[in-house]
């Protein structure tokens, strides 16, 4: 049995049990979560297609961590203008582990 959610701009394909990084999420560590906005749903034999999300299915699960990614470089050049800007970033982002998956 598996979803498809949409969370931060991004779908995700999740199952029960298993850990999920996405953007971040604002909850303390162990609070729960409920993603609504389920696009796809599939329990093996039947298969549920949102237009564009599904009404009867959410997908449970609690924050298992709140972290930031590694560093990545941003480097912008440009060629015989003597043009050279560097900036870093950390993305943060929320661990979630997917207790239940529920439709009715």
């Amino acid at each position: 049995m598996y979803a498809i959610i949409n969370s931060g701009g991004k779908q995700y394909k999740v199952a029960e049990g298993e850990i999920l990084r996405v953007e971040k999420i604002d909850g303390e560590v162990g609070s729960q979560v409920i993603f609504n906005n389920v696009l796809l749903f599939s329990d093996g034999e039947n298969h549920q297609l949102g237009k564009p999300a599904l009404d009867n299915v959410e997908v449970e699960g609690h924050i298992v961590e709140q972290g930031k990614d590694k560093k990545i470089i941003v480097f912008k050049y440009k060629r015989r203008k003597r043009y050279r800007r560097t900036q870093g970033h950390r993305q943060e982002y929320t661990a979630v582990k997917i207790n239940s998956i529920k439709w009715s």
